[in-house]
C-alpha cells in the first residue's frame, strides 16, 4: 500500500486535467475574438482590408494576371468587402497615387510640380489643409481600383498654352470628386485616328460622382477640336484659361527660348516689316492671343454657358477664388479655399501648402515662373496697340472684361 502524500495535497493525476481545461479557454477565447472581428468588418467598419492581397502592382493587366495583386481564392472576392469600406480605401488610394508626379512625356511637356522643404509649411497662413493618408501598397492600388470604372471627360481645359492651365489642374486634383490625367493627351489634335476606346483608356479609374477630366491647351486653336469634341458628347464642359496675350507671347517665347537657345529675337519674330510694324501673326507665339479669333469657332459647336473662361492673372492673385468659380461650374462642393494655398515670394505664385495625401507643399516645377528676357518698349506697345480691337471682341463675346487694355 502507497503511502498517504503530504496534508492537503492535490492528488497529481488533476494536473493534467487542469491543464487541459486552460486550453479549451485559450480556444473558446480565440473563436470568441475572432467571431468579433468578422462581425467588426461585416458592420462595415473595417478599415484596413490588407490581410487578402498579396502580390506586386504591374502595368495594365488584369487583376489577377502576373504582376498585377490578387486575392486568395480568386480576383472576384474582392466583391464580398463591404462596399463602404471598399469606396473609403479607394479613395485613400487615389489620394496616394496623386502624389507621385506625372510621369515626363517624349513630347516636350515638362515636370509640372516640385514637393519643397517640410519648412515651408510654417509659411504665413498656417500649416495647412488635407489629410494625411499612408501610402497604401501597391499591390492593393492596382487591385482595388478595378471596383472604378474608365469614362470619357466629362470636362476637359481646352488653353491656353502659358495660360495657367498645369497650375489650374493640379490645384483641382485637390478635389476628392476629380480626376484628371496628368499628361496632356492630344487626342483631339494629334491622335484622333486612334478612336475613342484609346482615348478612354487613357482615364483614370472614377467612382460614382466623380468628374474625369484632361487638359491639352492645343485644343482651343486647333480648328477640328470643337466638332471632335462635340461628336464625343455636346454636353462636355469645357474650360478656359486665359491671360494678358503679350504677356503670354513673352512666356511662350521664354520656353522656346530655354530649349533652343540659337532662335531669333522675340523683336524679330513678332513683326514681319519691323519699319511698318507689320505684327507676324503667322507666328504662333502672336496667333494663340487673338482669343475672339478661336473662340469663334467653338461656338459653333457650343453654346458659351458651357464654357467657362478663367483669368490667368486671378489664378495668381486669388486661386481660391477662381477655384471656386471653376468648382461652381463643374457642379462640385467648394472644397477648394484659401486654406489651401500660400503665395512663394520666391516663385511667385501660390502654392498648394498640402496636396491630398501628402505632408508637404507643392508648387509648380522649377521650369515655371522663368524671368522673361527684356523686350523693348515700343515692341511691347506696338503688340499691345494689335490686340486691344481683338481684346475688346473677346470681353463682348464672353461678356467679361479682363482688364487687359486699362
Amino acid at each position: 500500500m502507497a503511502p498517504p502524500g503530504p496534508a492537503g495535497a492535490l492528488p497529481t493525476s488533476a494536473e493534467p486535467l487542469s491543464r487541459s481545461i486552460f486550453r479549451k479557454f485559450l480556444l473558446v477565447l480565440c473563436s470568441l475574438l475572432t467571431s468579433l472581428y468578422v462581425f467588426y468588418c461585416l458592420a462595415e467598419r473595417c478599415q484596413t482590408l490588407s490581410g487578402p492581397v498579396v502580390g506586386l502592382s504591374g502595368g495594365g493587366e488584369e487583376a489577377g494576371a502576373p504582376g498585377r495583386g490578387v486575392l486568395a481564392g480568386g480576383p472576384r472576392e474582392l466583391a464580398v468587402w463591404p462596399a463602404a469600406a471598399q469606396r473609403k480605401r479607394l479613395l485613400q488610394l487615389q489620394q496616394w497615387r496623386r502624389r507621385r508626379p506625372p510621369a515626363p512625356r517624349g513630347d516636350g511637356e515638362e515636370a509640372a510640380w516640385e514637393e519643397e522643404s517640410p519648412g515651408l509649411t510654417g509659411a504665413p497662413g498656417g500649416s495647412g489643409a488635407g489629410s494625411s493618408v499612408a501610402e497604401a501598397p501597391p499591390g492593393t492600388l492596382a487591385l482595388l481600383l478595378d471596383e472604378g470604372s474608365k469614362q470619357l471627360p466629362q470636362a476637359i481645359i481646352i488653353g491656353v498654352k502659358k495660360g495657367g492651365t498645369r497650375a489650374l489642374l493640379e490645384f483641382l486634383r485637390v478635389h476628392p470628386d476629380v480626376r484628371a490625367v496628368g499628361a496632356e493627351p492630344h487626342f483631339f489634335d494629334r491622335s484622333y485616328d486612334k478612336g475613342l476606346a484609346w482615348y478612354r483608356d487613357l482615364m483614370p479609374r472614377t467612382l460614382e460622382g466623380q468628374i474625369t477630366m484632361e487638359k491639352t491647351p492645343s485644343y482651343f486653336v486647333t480648328r477640328e477640336a470643337p466638332a471632335r469634341i462635340s461628336a464625343m458628347s455636346k454636353h462636355t464642359k469645357l474650360i478656359v484659361v486665359v491671360r494678358d496675350p503679350v504677356t503670354r507671347a513673352i512666356s511662350d517665347y521664354t520656353q522656346t527660348l530655354s530649349k533652343r537657345p540659337d532662335i531669333p529675337t522675340f523683336e524679330s519674330l513678332t513683326f514681319k516689316n519691323r519699319t511698318t510694324g507689320l505684327i507676324d501673326t503667322s507666328w504662333s507665339a502672336i496667333q494663340i492671343g487673338i482669343y475672339a479669333k478661336h473662340l469663334e469657332h467653338w461656338l459653333r459647336h457650343f453654346p458659351i454657358r458651357q464654357m467657362l473662361f478663367v483669368s490667368g492673372e486671378r489664378l495668381i492673385s486669388d486661386p481660391a477664388g477662381e477655384l471656386g468659380r471653376v468648382q461652381d461650374f463643374l457642379g462640385l462642393k467648394r472644397i477648394i479655399t484659401d486654406k489651401h494655398f500660400y503665395f512663394n515670394k520666391t516663385k511667385g505664385f501660390p502654392c498648394l501648402k498640402k496636396a491630398e495625401g501628402s505632408s508637404r507643399p507643392h508648387c509648380l516645377g522649377k521650369t515655371k515662373g522663368r524671368t522673361h528676357p527684356e523686350i523693348d518698349r515700343e515692341v511691347v506697345r506696338r503688340l499691345r496697340e494689335f490686340y486691344r480691337p481683338f481684346n475688346l471682341k473677346f470681353y463682348q463675346m464672353t461678356g467679361h472684361d479682363f482688364g487687359w487694355d486699362g
